[in-house]
């Protein structure tokens, strides 16, 4: 068993097990569906206030895993403290989401700060995984993540989210000498981010390739698959024993493959696919995570109930994690996500 001898079922699964019952965990479990994350936030000032508190964010973290005893607790954190560590300035506009200092060229990409230099930005968040591996519960899991470089580019180039990341894909055509040194920068933040967070104690990272689904044909390869190849490896060097688990949501038929492609342990889904579909095109190459669509927690009932359980037979034949397909929204009701849990934890494969 690749888990140390600890049973944990969430390493138990991302090992290759088949388990009657699939451990559980949810994309943004710790987040503003929650009353207690909303006193929280309040009480640290603002949402990067709240990242960067060490107490308040192991705090925020172990909100859900008290409430609904998760599987696995993810790092409270976000994919663009990595830009600011490495000199972007980063923001966030209330109610329209974060805004960043934009880079377009290869000026842009050297004016960044040297590789040695990130940790100081980013040591507040090491500490939370400290303080996460003396809190959580002794069956609980503790998952690290950061951006896929893809997925952060986006941001960086165009300094906010776009609806189809249209600067990063001009960038790309226009300047692909600036935009490939831009990935290749936030490659290597990224391999010393999650390394560490390893040292600090997180026993699965998660790259959170949100964007990938822009990327169609030799793109995909070149800016999806090549930089969470390379993220991987590089961690496996230093630590063969940690699974990483890759998310390259809408990535549709790219999805096939990318356990093998990229070496990571378990490839996460989006609900665009069927459970059926990725037992048959996905799974058959290792661990699978996913895929209820997070819209049943807000609407709930009955059609929630037959999700689940269609996810959970579907996966049942081999390794799984139940998951969303995208992380849960602000609108959700508290009650839909222990109706999940119960339905997951019931359901007989």
């Amino acid at each position: 068993m690749k888990d140390g001898g600890t049973g944990k079922t969430i390493l138990r699964a991302l090992a290759g097990e088949v388990l009657p019952t699939p451990p559980i965990w949810m994309m943004r479990q710790a987040g503003r569906y929650l009353p207690e994350y909303r006193a929280t936030r309040a009480q640290a000032g603002d949402f990067l206030s709240l990242c960067y508190n060490p107490e308040l964010a192991a705090e925020v973290t172990l909100q859900p895993i008290r409430r609904y005893g998760f599987d696995a607790a993810i790092l409270f954190a976000d994919i663009l403290l990595v830009p600011q560590a490495l000199g972007a300035d980063l923001w966030f506009v209330t109610g329209e989401g974060p805004r960043l200092s934009t880079i377009t060229d290869q000026a842009g990409v050297d004016a960044l700060k040297p590789m040695d230099d990130i940790h100081e930005t980013l040591n507040p968040i090491y500490e939370t995984v400290r303080i996460l591996r003396q809190e959580l519960p002794e069956e609980t899991t503790l998952i690290g993540f950061a951006g896929a470089p893809w997925t952060v580019a986006t941001y960086m180039i165009a300094g906010r989210g776009t609806p189809d990341q249209g600067p990063a894909h001009a960038l790309m055509q226009g300047d692909v000498v600036a935009f490939e040194a831009l990935l290749a920068r936030i490659t290597a933040a990224t391999i010393e981010y999650l390394a560490a967070q390893i040292e600090a104690g997180a026993e699965v990272v998660k790259i959170f390739d949100s964007w990938a689904g822009s990327l169609k044909g030799e793109a995909f390869q070149k800016y999806a698959v090549a930089p969470c190849a390379e993220i991987t490896a590089a961690l496996k060097a230093r630590y063969p024993h940690i699974p990483v688990i890759g998310f390259p949501r809408e990535a549709g038929d790219g999805y096939i493959g990318f356990h093998k492609a990229t070496g990571v342990d378990c490839v996460a889904l989006d609900n665009s696919v069927s459970p059926d579909w990725a037992a048959a095109n996905v799974q058959t190459s290792g661990c699978v995570q996913g895929n209820l669509a997070s819209s049943h927690m807000v609407t709930g009932g009955q059609a929630l109930i037959d999700e689940t359980r269609a996810i959970v037979q579907a996966f049942s034949k081999g390794p799984h994690i139940f998951n969303l397909g995208h992380g849960i929204t602000p609108d959700a009701d508290p009650d839909n996500v222990a109706l999940m849990i119960e339905t997951v934890r019931s359901t007989k494969s």
